[in-house]
């Protein structure tokens, strides 16, 4: 097979995806990393990554160049597209950064390119949506001209120990001959293997379903938590003895946010209607999760009526990322919470030392404290980050406080509720 090491890789979208997978491809290949984000871009040339997913030793030593400009990306003939693909607040799959991605690369699509998008879509979005806007702006023929291939991304945000390269990698192609190529490119920076897809679509459902599964286990365990508050017994205790049955899946309920497993069901389902089909089990479960929200806020005020306070009272909530030791924010259901308990007309200030605040809402930036400095009524955890583990809680609520733990991380002594 022809020595493809002089492909030129083009990354579109340097977030949590893009930017690792360029600079793992950078390693041997010679890449550009395109943002449509001008700060973005100037940042990351001055070693600076606000994800966190990067040091700056590696971003100052990496060949990988970075760009906003179209120009500059033309002479590659490998485009790999990681943009987001949120929903929005109709549950509806937001294509918008994906078509925009597409259509920056028609304008520079050439023959024989390859074209690969690792951005989560629902089964058959690549060829039905993306293909038209390639075929369209660039006027060059699909399968005849130029390529299509699909490799879903398996980053998780500020998992030092799962990164790119450690995590076997779903490959596909348009044809079985680009199926090889597109294989043997992952192959040659993906340390954990590859998996080859028979087909653009599968490799899209593989994707789709990986997180509705764990969408739905946490689904499970959020109801069991809401059933057995009901009955009086600690939900963490039940599932500690359950987890002794060798086959029994060990999940924690809680709070399901971030830009995947809360966003990803929702394209399946999509899909699933157009096609006249109504997903029972999927949308159960992220209604339920959706629901946990709420549930918290209800326990925390029912516990805070319980000891006298009023609605006035201060709740201080700690950690509004999607997960700990993380700065994402997207889909984050700690806002959820704040937004629940402020409708029962408790105050409600937020920390999160890990988050940039300048990234809030102006509304969250009016409640955001930077220093914890007096005696709250009420304390939730929601995101059990580290550097939460040197408070001292005592100190931070008086006797009569109520302390919520989302996490079940903290002295069993010191909680008056957990999930």
């Amino acid at each position: 097979m022809h020595d493809h090491i002089q492909d030129k890789i083009c990354v579109l979208g340097l977030g949590y995806v893009g930017l690792p997978l360029a600079v793992c491809f950078a390693r041997k290949y010679k890449v550009i990393g395109f943002d449509i984000n001008e700060d973005r871009i100037s940042k990351l040339k001055n070693g600076f990554d606000e994800t966190g997913e990067i040091d700056r030793k590696t971003l100052e030593k990496t060949s990988l160049k970075f760009t906003s400009n179209i120009k500059e990306i033309k002479q590659a003939n490998i485009f790999i597209i990681t943009v987001p693909t949120p929903v929005d607040d109709f549950n509806t799959p937001d294509l918008r950064p994906l078509k925009l991605a597409t259509e920056t690369v028609a304008q520079v699509l050439k023959i024989n390119d390859i074209v690969i998008y690792e951005s989560t879509v629902y089964p058959g979005c690549s060829e039905e949506i993306c293909v038209p806007i390639l075929e369209q702006k660039s006027t060059l023929q699909y399968n005849k001209d130029f390529f299509l291939g699909y490799s879903p991304e398996r980053i998780n945000p500020a998992d030092k120990a799962h990164s790119v390269e450690n995590i076997i990698k779903v490959t596909s192609g348009s044809t079985p001959a680009i199926a090889d190529r597109i294989d043997q490119l992952y192959k040659t920076v993906i340390t954990a293997g590859t998996f080859k897809a028979n087909s653009i679509k599968v490799a899209e459902a593989a994707k789709a379903i990986e997180n509705a599964q764990r969408d739905i286990n946490i689904a499970f365990v959020n109801e069991l938590a809401i059933l057995f508050s009901k009955i009086n017994i600690n939900t963490n205790e039940v599932l500690a003895a359950a987890a002794t049955k060798w086959n029994f899946l060990n999940f924690k309920p809680g709070l399901v946010g971030g830009h995947c497993i809360g966003v990803d069901p929702y394209y399946l389902t999509h899909k699933a209607k157009s096609l006249g089909y109504h997903p029972e089990l999927i949308l159960a479960g992220r209604r339920l999760n959706d629901n946990m929200a709420y549930f918290v806020a209800c326990e925390m005020a029912k516990l805070m009526i319980k000891k006298g306070h009023n609605s006035e009272s201060i709740i201080l909530i700690l950690g509004l990322s999607f997960k700990e030791n993380c700065p994402d924010m997207r889909n984050s259901k700690v806002f959820d919470l704040a937004a629940h308990l402020e409708d029962f007309g408790f105050k409600v200030l937020l920390h999160d030392p890990l988050i940039d605040e300048q990234q809030l809402s102006i509304q969250h930036q009016k409640q955001y404290i930077k220093t914890l400095n007096h005696d709250y009524k009420g304390i939730i955890l929601a995101v059990n980050h580290q550097v939460f583990a040197k408070l001292d809680f005592t100190k931070l609520k008086d006797k009569q406080a109520i302390l919520y733990d989302l996490k079940n991380a903290l002295d069993k002594n010191l909680v008056d509720g957990s999930l």
